[in-house]
């Protein structure tokens, strides 16, 4: 028997686009050689220019279908993306509560790339009040950060994200990765927290254009690398390396945003596909084999 993969249970929407969401944390977890558990949370309607509408599945369900797989499988990482209700939200917390023991990935999902709302004040407060005193790592980008950290328009406005992160801190989590990608910096300048203060900074090339699923990414790649083995420093920083390649090979499937490619290495480069078509050109003028 073979042994079994690094396994990540994933809580997500299902996104027809195939951008974020469920999509992208198992072509990420896939990548990255794990095996991954999906629950779905909620089913969007939307493609790759933005989202329509969005049904949360039943608590009750959501609920069954993590415990049934908790209860046969060994998991190593949890990894939790849209939620898509309070209730759902409230489970989540339970189970993380029931399973002290596996470090728990959160991408707050609070709206999509193009400004669509996903979230609300009360599934923000459950998220400080329930969810992340149970959370190792939460992966806001820098809007989130003050969302997180503050009720208060005007304070969210003005704080300095180091401070966010602080406040983001007291409500129990270990670590929290603020992404800048909303910042308006020359490059997009990421910040890894602990309670001690920051931990590491990494700056990465601003890329031109509009990424659907760079979130999901990021906080899935951190989740399969810790499930690999890896410590938190190093997970951090392998992710964002492999969000960046995944970024860097985006392509653009409709008439919207780009997709993180995030099977990248397993296309082939300029070089390699050029000559795979000269070795058939050559093969096709070989004269042939005498009998």
């Amino acid at each position: 028997m073979n042994p079994t993969p690094p396994t990540v249970l994933v809580f997500a929407a299902n996104d027809p686009s195939g951008g974020a969401g469920l999509m992208a944390d198992v072509l990420t977890l896939a990548s990255l050689g794990c095996h991954t558990l999906p629950i779905i949370t909620a089913i969007t309607v939307q493609d790759s220019a933005g989202v329509q509408e969005f049904h949360a599945v039943d608590s009750e369900i959501v609920d069954e279908q993590a415990r049934f797989i908790l209860e046969d499988i060994k998991i190593d990482v949890i990894k939790v993306g849209m939620v898509g209700s309070v209730e759902n939200l409230a489970v989540i917390a339970e189970i993380a509560s029931d399973y002290p023991d596996i470090p728990l990935i959160l991408e707050p999902v609070f709206s999509m790339g193009r400004g669509e709302e996903l979230s609300n004040e009360e599934l923000i407060s459950a998220m400080r009040e329930l969810l992340l005193p149970h959370t190792h790592l939460v992966t806001p980008n820098n809007t989130e950060a003050r969302l997180l950290a503050s009720d208060d328009p005007d304070e969210q406005e003005e704080m300095p994200l180091d401070a966010a992160a602080q406040r983001i801190l007291e409500c129990g989590c270990e670590y929290v990765l603020i992404a800048g990608t909303h910042e308006k910096t020359p490059k997009v300048v990421n910040t890894l927290y602990s309670r001690l203060g920051r931990v590491r900074t990494d700056q990465w090339p601003r890329l031109p254009g509009s990424y659907h699923g760079a979130g999901a990414t990021l906080a899935s790649a951190i989740a399969g690398a810790l499930a690999n083995g890896a410590e938190i420093g190093d997970a951090v920083k392998d992710a964002q390396d492999f969000t960046s390649q995944a970024l860097s090979a985006a392509f653009r499937p409709g008439m919207g945003q780009f997709v993180p490619d995030r099977m990248f290495w397993a296309r082939p480069t300029d070089e390699e596909a050029t000559a795979e078509i000269e070795a058939a050109i050559r093969k096709e003028l070989e004269p042939p084999t005498q009998s």
